[in-house]
C-alpha cells in the first residue's frame, strides 16, 4: 500500500507535532510489517500553509498514486482524493476560545473541524482528547481511534534507578543543591508564574534551592516571566531560557531532582513522562488527563497556588519515601507508552482506511517534485531521516 504523509512539521524547528511523526516513522524502518507498503513524504519547498495543504497537498497526494493520506498535525484537505487520517492532539482552542485571539482561534476551529468531518478516521493520543474531540467538534466517538504516544528516554534514569551512573551523577548534583526543571512551552495554562512564586517561598528557608526553567514564552496576554523573577528575592537561583540544545537539555536532566509541569490543559503532556523516564519525580496539577497518563507516578496538586506548590515541593524534594514511590510507579507506567506500539496501531488504522478506497491497493507510482512542493519515498534519503 502507498501511504501519502504530510510531512511538513518535520522542517525547521520540529515542534511536537513533527517529533511524533518523525519517532513514528524511524517505527516503521524497524517493523517488519511496515516493510510491505511505501511511505511517500509530501511537504512544500517554502511556507506549506492552508492554501498549500488544501490545493497542492491532494495533487500530491493524486501524482503519488497513493491509497490513503496521513495528516498527522491537526488539518488537512477538506477535499482528499484518497481516504484521510487526520491526527488531532488537543481542541484548546475549542475547549478554551479565550486563551487565543479571535482570528487565530477562529482559523483553529475551522479548518480542524472541517478536517475531522472529512477524515475518514481521527486519531487522538489520549481518551481525555478523545471526549473533547467529540465534545467540542461534534465528532462521532465511534470515529475516533486513540493512540498513546511513546516516552523518548533522553537520559538513562529508570528502570535501574539504584546502579544507574545517571543518577550516581545526580546524587553528586544534590551536594549543590535540589534543583526543580520546568521543559515546554510556556502557556499561561500551563502555571509558570505560580511555579515561580512557589519556588520563591521555598526558597527563602532552603537557600541552597534551585529552579530551572527552559521554554519559550507564548503566554497570551503576554507575561514578564523575568519581572516575576526579579520579585521573588531569589533571582539569582532561577534560570529562564528559551532555548537548549539537546545536549544541554540531557545535563539538566541529570542534574535535577524533580520536574514540575502544572498545565491545567493538554492533549497528552509528554514533558513529564519524560522526566520519569530519566528518575525525576514529577509535580503536576491534578487533572484528568495527568491522571490518566501519569496514575500514580506523580505528585499532584488541586490548584496552582504558590503556597501549595512550596509543599509539594519540599516533599518532593526532601521526602525520600515519597521520591521512591513515585519513582516506583513509573516503572509500572512507562512501559504503557512505546514508539514501536503507537507506530504500529497508527499503520493497521492507515492500512484499515486505505483498504476502503475502490482499487486499493494503489499501483506503484513515481516520486515526483514540482517548484513548489514535493514528495518523496521515506527511504530516499528524505526529511523522514532528519
Amino acid at each position: 500500500m502507498r501511504i501519502a504523509i504530510d510531512a511538513r512539521e518535520l522542517h525547521g524547528k520540529p515542534t511536537g507535532v513533527g517529533r511524533l511523526l518523525a519517532e513514528i516513522l524511524a517505527a516503521w524502518k524497524t517493523m517488519p510489517e511496515a516493510r510491505a507498503h511505501e511511505f511517500i513524504l509530501c511537504a512544500p519547498d517554502a511556507g506549506g500553509g492552508t492554501w498549500w495543504e488544501q490545493t497542492a497537498l491532494p495533487r500530491l497526494v493524486r501524482e503519488a498514486h497513493a491509497d490513503v493520506l496521513f495528516a498527522p498535525g491537526y488539518s488537512g484537505p477538506i477535499f482528499s482524493p484518497v481516504p484521510m487520517v487526520v491526527a488531532i492532539h488537543d481542541v484548546s482552542f475549542a475547549a478554551h476560545p479565550e486563551w487565543f485571539s479571535w482570528r487565530d482561534g477562529a482559523r483553529r476551529r475551522t479548518t480542524v473541524q472541517l478536517a475531522a468531518r472529512a477524515a475518514t478516521r481521527v486519531v487522538t493520543i489520549s481518551e481525555f482528547s478523545k471526549r473533547e474531540i467529540a465534545a467540542h467538534l461534534g465528532i462521532d466517538s465511534s470515529k475516533i481511534t486513540v493512540v498513546y504516544p511513546g516516552v523518548t528516554a533522553l537520559v538513562s534514569g529508570l528502570p535501574s534507578r539504584v546502579s544507574s551512573p545517571v543518577l550516581d551523577r545526580r546524587a553528586e548534583t544534590l551536594d549543590r543543591g535540589p534543583t526543580v526543571l520546568f521543559v515546554g512551552s510556556i502557556f499561561n495554562r500551563r502555571h509558570v508564574p505560580e511555579l515561580i512564586e512557589g519556588f520563591a517561598r521555598l526558597a527563602r528557608t532552603r537557600p541552597d534551592a534551585r529552579l530551572e526553567i527552559v521554554g519559550e514564552n507564548r503566554t497570551s496576554p503576554h507575561i514578564n516571566l523575568a519581572a516575576a523573577v526579579r520579585g521573588t528575592g531569589a533571582a539569582d537561583r532561577i534560570q529562564l531560557r528559551s532555548y537548549v540544545t539537546d545536549d544541554d537539555l540531557r545535563n539538566l536532566y541529570v542534574a535535577g531532582s524533580a520536574f514540575v509541569f502544572l498545565s491545567e490543559y493538554e492533549g497528552f503532556g509528554l514533558t513529564p513522562l519524560e522526566a520519569l523516564a530519566a528518575g525525576l519525580p514529577v509535580l503536576l496539577l491534578d487533572t484528568p488527563l495527568a491522571r490518566e497518563v501519569c496514575g500514580d507516578a506523580a505528585l499532584y496538586v488541586p490548584r496552582p497556588d504558590s503556597a501549595l506548590i512550596e509543599e509539594a515541593l519540599a516533599m518532593l524534594l526532601f521526602d525520600a519515601a515519597e521520591r521512591a514511590r513515585i519513582l516506583e510507579a513509573a516503572q509500572r507506567v512507562l512501559p504503557r507508552f512505546s514508539w514501536t506500539a503507537c507506530a504500529r496501531r497508527v499503520l493497521n488504522v492507515l492500512v484499515s482506511c486505505g483498504e476502503r478506497r475502490p482499487g486499493s491497493p494503489g499501483e506503484p507510482g513515481p516520486s515526483t517534485r514540482s517548484g513548489s512542493s514535493r514528495a518523496q519515498s521515506a527511504g530516499d534519503g528524505s526529511a523522514a531521516g532528519e
